[in-house]
């Protein structure tokens, strides 16, 4: 696909980013009544809301969509451009008030993350690219770190993982370990280089992970998937293994550094 056509498809995520905006300012983080699905993930009125704006924006005819909010329509395994959203990721950080939530916008072509939107409400903070453009955070060009060894690296982990014990492995490492909310939130500041490394070794769905990896991807970053291949999207089940997010030059070292519990992950397949 062209220039052109990315260009119009990122006036379309910055449209959807600022009407998700304008709900956000219906509700107040901390102070919302909240229910729980099966398996106790909260949902709330936001999720609900914004989940309702982002299709009214987004979705064109001859398009997919894959939400965490929607009932799935397996018709999007028919098409070759799918949006696929989270239109709350963090919404345990935004019942509680931490501003370690967004919205997660990911454009899918043929299988593949090719752009994408973050939008974190408290933060103000807004990222945004393509594969044609590469990536703005709050509208000005950035990438993804440059940082060529693990050494003094900023590594982003999920605040539940670390809460459970998953990164009792790493607390001695040579990197610095700093757990928050929202894996999309997590990856889009990988994107924009304002940390080194984010990973997830428990299964996320794509919609918590496409526009965050089209993000680093776009910026320049590596992404991959748990078994060691690219991310693929729109697939008929959308759970993942788990995923690794960096800068260009930390693959390597990344990739080593995880491989006995990618060996783990691949013995459970």
């Amino acid at each position: 696909m062209h220039l052109n056509f990315y260009s119009q498809i990122l006036v379309r995520i910055q449209a959807a980013l600022e009407a998700s905006s304008a709900v956000f300012a219906r509700f107040t983080p901390g102070a919302i009544e909240t229910e729980y699905k099966i398996g106790r993930d909260p949902v709330t009125e936001a999720d609900r809301a914004l989940d309702a704006v982002l299709r009214q924006e987004l979705l064109r005819d001859g398009e997919g969509w894959l939400s965490e909010e929607s009932v799935d329509d397996p018709i999007r395994l028919q098409r070759s451009n799918v949006w696929v959203v989270d239109p709350l990721d963090g919404t345990r950080e935004f019942v509680a008030g931490i501003p370690e939530f967004c919205v997660s916008i990911g454009y899918v072509e043929h299988g593949r993350p090719v752009a994408g939107g973050i939008y974190n409400p408290a933060t103000g903070e807004t990222f945004l690219g393509s594969i044609a453009s590469g990536i703005t955070y709050n509208g000005n060009p950035s990438q993804a770190s440059q940082r060529r060894n693990l050494a003094g690296a900023l590594v982003l982990a999920s605040r539940s993982e670390v809460k459970r014990g998953d990164w009792k492995s790493f607390e001695n490492a040579a990197f610095t370990i700093r757990p928050m909310g929202s894996v999309a939130y997590k990856l889009a500041l990988v994107s924009a280089g304002l940390a080194d490394i984010t990973f997830t070794l428990t299964p996320k769905n794509e919609w918590d992970v496409v526009a965050g990896a089209a993000l680093v991807r776009s910026a320049g970053g590596f992404v991959s998937t748990l078994e060691k291949t690219e991310l693929t999207a729109n697939r008929r089940d959308p759970l993942l293994s788990g995923l690794l997010a960096s800068g260009p030059f930390l693959k390597n070292e990344l990739l080593a550094l995880l491989e006995p519990h990618i060996h783990v992950a691949e013995q459970a397949r």
